[in-house]
């Protein structure tokens, strides 16, 4: 009886994900007209818009791709200290929309940026450059995680027969270590492409003439409310992001390296080598945290760039603004889209790769990796076509929905891989012992994916508090979240209060990661005292 009930939860999962994710991309390309295609085709805009996205696109995505490559062989091939610390400061960009990303070069590097004005440089940021500049900083930590965790994972006895053989460091470096992160590589490059080519929040603040798709698509939904129109754009962003979804698939065939190490990759002292990488770390540090002292400088100045006093006049406008209610909003959505997210991919998790190949499990597998190919923007416009009307349509509830949609990938695959990794044989031996599936899932695996968990719930709270993509279509004034009332108030030039929520959003998502990092710690220390309390039979 409790099996029955497993395997009708198991249904509702799928039904939900079918009306989540499924049915609002079929309704956004029902809704396209022939006449809408040629509209938006025969226009003399989007030959220039399609050129400004893909050459923004490929220049960010081999910027960053190579930047991320060589700070992690950097931070992994060397003896430098602190390199947790470092992780963490490279991966800071994560927690701040893009459109903030973009919002702080501007304040840099803009015509009336604190750089241009001190130096009297003005370096031309509106245009392609802007583009490239804000989509590099607000990309390459996701590619810096995947190239530092690939090569965390190098077995050093190819290296050792390597040196044995004669051949030097650079043809190593040729000869193995990029045959080894050949999937690596061709992962991060499709998940940077995607991820630029479907931004607008670095364009839209940056782009100057230059237009590319994505905005085109937000003025013409927010700003005109020419649906048609915004579902051709739709379409068009979808097409690459599902190619590199399929490309991704394909290269997951592709082995990345050994699958046992036999001994890890030991690093030669090299003082030279490694002052040299503490002095490159710093200047990459030091150019990354400038928008955010930009941000804490603008925060609390009187009134940029006429009068750079200090002053606390931005929170007392931003109070009187009700930014509360846009804060509550925010942590809200947040909070409900990381609990319920995390809950509902590690059950999609747990059925996929505890139940055994049956077609239904096949295809909640295959809706759950959808999402991934799903661009943002993309998924809000569907939700509008789908779902407007609907009684939930004007509540925050509409947003968390999106969110755990926008997001679920990820965290599905976390969990996947983890429970993944225990014996096949369980749920029989569970069987056999009169064990529920349910009483399995929170008596075994929950307890032993604890970090797993923490993990899922970071990413989902994190990435909620950020977007600016999947909800811009969906809120009203009621629900506005923080990352949304950015370019809202920078289009009143209200600078300061951009600086001081871009600011609000990093803070808290830093003191989101320390709380994870303090429990994560927290598990792995319980478990070693677990582990040594249990009596070995010699």
């Amino acid at each position: 009886m409790k099996n029955k009930s497993f395997f009708s939860l198991k249904y509702l999962l799928l039904l939900y994900l079918a009306v989540t994710v499924v049915f609002p991309l079929v309704s956004l390309i029902g809704t396209i007209r022939g006449g809408d295609i040629a509209d938006v085709f025969s226009s003399s805009q989007f030959v220039p818009m399609l050129q400004n996205s893909l050459v923004t696109t490929i220049l960010a995505t081999i910027v960053s791709v190579m930047l991320s490559f060589a700070l992690a062989y950097a931070l992994n091939r060397s003896n430098i200290r602190f390199k947790s610390f470092f992780v963490m400061l490279f991966t800071l960009p994560m927690l701040i929309p893009s459109i903030s990303h973009g919002m702080g070069l501007v304040l840099l590097f803009g015509d009336n940026g604190l750089v241009t004005n001190l130096l009297g440089l003005n370096i031309g940021l509106y245009g392609y450059k802007g583009i490239v500049m804000g989509s590099v900083l607000y990309s390459f930590p996701v590619a810096f995680l995947m190239f530092h965790d690939s090569l965390q994972y190098e077995d050093y006895t190819i290296y050792e027969a390597a040196s044995v053989l004669g051949l030097s460091k650079w043809n190593q470096f040729i000869t193995i270590t990029l045959p080894s992160m050949r999937r690596t590589i061709i992962s991060a490059v499709l998940a940077v492409f995607t991820m630029v080519f479907t931004d607008y929040g670095v364009p839209l603040m940056t782009g100057g003439t230059a237009m590319t798709l994505p905005v085109y698509m937000y003025r013409e939904v927010i700003g005109m409310m020419n649906f048609s129109s915004g579902a051709v754009i739709g379409v068009v962003l979808l097409l690459p992001a599902v190619a590199a979804f399929l490309m991704d698939l394909r290269n997951s065939g592709i082995s990345s390296s050994a699958s046992t190490i036999t001994k890890a990759y030991k690093i030669e002292e090299n003082k030279r080598r490694d002052i040299l990488v503490y002095i490159c770390f710093g200047v990459v540090l030091f150019l990354l945290c400038l928008p955010i002292v930009a941000f804490i400088c603008l925060s609390f100045v009187k009134k940029y760039p006429i009068d750079l006093s200090f002053s606390l006049d931005s929170i007392k406008k931003l109070l009187e603004n009700n930014i509360g209610m846009f804060f509550i909003n925010s942590m809200a959505v947040t909070l409900l889209t990381a609990l319920a997210g995390t809950c509902l991919a590690y059950f999609s998790a747990y059925i996929t790769a505890r139940s055994g190949k049956k077609l239904s499990n096949k295809i909640i597998h295959f809706i759950s990796m959808l999402s991934l190919a799903v661009p943002g923007v993309v998924l809000g416009l569907s939700f509008v076509l789908s779902f407007q009307g609907f009684p939930l349509y004007s509540t925050i509830f509409i947003l968390v929905i999106v969110n755990v949609v926008h997001f679920f990938s990820s965290p599905y695959l976390l969990a996947y891989n983890s429970l993944s990794k225990f014996n096949s044989n369980l749920e029989d031996v569970a069987q056999t012992l009169g064990i529920s599936r349910i009483r399995l899932l929170f008596s075994v695996y929950i307890p032993c994916t604890m970090s797993t968990i923490v993990e899922m719930y970071s990413y989902f709270f994190v990435n909620s508090m950020i977007t600016i993509s999947a909800v811009s279509f969906l809120v009203n004034f009621r629900t506005m979240p923080l990352s949304l009332l950015i370019p809202q108030l920078e289009s009143q030039s209200f600078i300061e209060g951009t600086a001081l929520v871009s600011l609000l959003i990093l803070v808290i998502n830093v003191i989101e990661k320390l709380i994870a990092f303090w429990i994560k710690n927290k598990l792995e220390r319980s478990a070693n005292e677990r582990a040594l309390e249990i009596p070995i039979d010699l």
